[in-house]
């Protein structure tokens, strides 16, 4: 494998405004490959807005929902990716011909579709599906898999990705800054994003915390380190319909260290160039190949009835 120079962004969102998100898209793809990025990475629902779809009925959902690849975001990142040479993933909301909604990401080249995905554990919206199987797929030579949001909670799906070998995690979000039962967490007052430009140090002192970044830096971290990868996080800022996100959007690498990240409060992006070596260095391909799952693949693989939430309960370990 060669180098590979990945792009992760961060923009505030308009719920149901398509067009309007495509066009961030295009224009943040665009800087983003003037400055070398073969690989640029968008949130969760980047492309149709996220939070709003908690209010919207099937009917509504079904006209904002795209099949995927014929649907025209599909095509206009496919543009996207053609007019400025660069890989562009992004998220939506997906139908089928039964009338199934899933909540999609997807990967696009000059040529079109490259992977699709579908969330495991969706929320927001009762009339989601979720997805029933992971996706590796490969981008210049580098094996790459995608979860969202919550999919990387359940520790064993970043596992189970990098078992059928991906070594690059794509993990869009849209997180934070929510109410928890964890101490500390909780929404972000939206005056404070008014008032960004007069006192900047309110806004980023709760963007920051444990409401934010501290709590990301919880886990985050430990996924990549764990598991040898490096880990592509994506999350909007600004409002997202009534609440606020604060971006943080970094990319890990296989050390569990950030090697990149966006500390605006702006549409903006940061890259970062991905070492093979890294790969094979880190302690977690050692602790990968000293596996006993003789010891407990029974464990881990015993019978459970997995916990049903399809609907955003306000939390931001969703």
């Amino acid at each position: 494998m060669n180098k590979l120079k990945i792009a992760t962004a961060q923009f505030e969102h308009k719920s149901g405004d398509k067009s309007y998100n495509l066009s961030v898209i295009e224009k943040l793809s665009q800087k983003a490959a003037a400055k070398g990025a073969n690989v640029i990475a968008f949130h969760e629902c980047s492309i149709t807005g996220y939070t709003f779809a908690r209010h919207l009925s099937k009917e509504q959902m079904l006209d904002l929902a795209e099949f995927i690849p014929a649907g025209e975001s599909i095509l206009k990142l496919t543009e996207t990716a053609k007019a400025h040479n660069i890989v562009v993933l992004a998220g939506l909301f997906e139908k089928d011909e039964h009338d199934r909604l899933f909540k999609a990401y997807v990967c696009v080249d000059k040529n079109g579709l490259v992977a699709k995905y579908r969330k495991l554990h969706p929320f927001i919206n009762p009339y989601l599906t979720p997805g029933d199987q992971y996706c590796v797929f490969d981008i210049q030579g580098w094996k790459c898999g995608i979860l969202i949001c919550y999919d990387n909670n359940i520790i064993e799906n970043v596992r189970a990705t990098k078992l059928l070998g991906a070594d690059i995690i794509f993990m869009p979000h849209v997180t934070m800054c929510t109410p928890s039962t964890r101490p500390g967490a909780g929404f972000v007052d939206p005056k404070l994003w008014e008032n960004r430009e007069n006192d900047p140090t309110s806004l980023r002192a709760e963007f920051d915390g444990l409401k934010g970044r501290e709590w990301l830096l919880k886990w985050l971290p430990a996924r990549a380190y764990d598991n040898a990868i490096y880990a592509i996080f994506s999350n909007p800022i600004g409002m997202d319909d009534d609440q606020l996100k604060n971006g943080c959007s970094m990319i890990i690498d296989p050390f569990g260290d950030i090697i990149a990240e966006c500390r605006s409060f702006d549409d903006s992006f940061v890259c970062a160039t991905l070492i093979p070596e890294k790969l094979t260095q880190a302690g977690g391909h050692r602790y990968i190949k000293a596996r006993r799952p003789d010891l407990y693949k029974d464990i881990v693989g015993q019978s459970h009835q997995p916990e049903q939430k399809v609907i955003w309960l306000n939390t931001d370990e969703k």
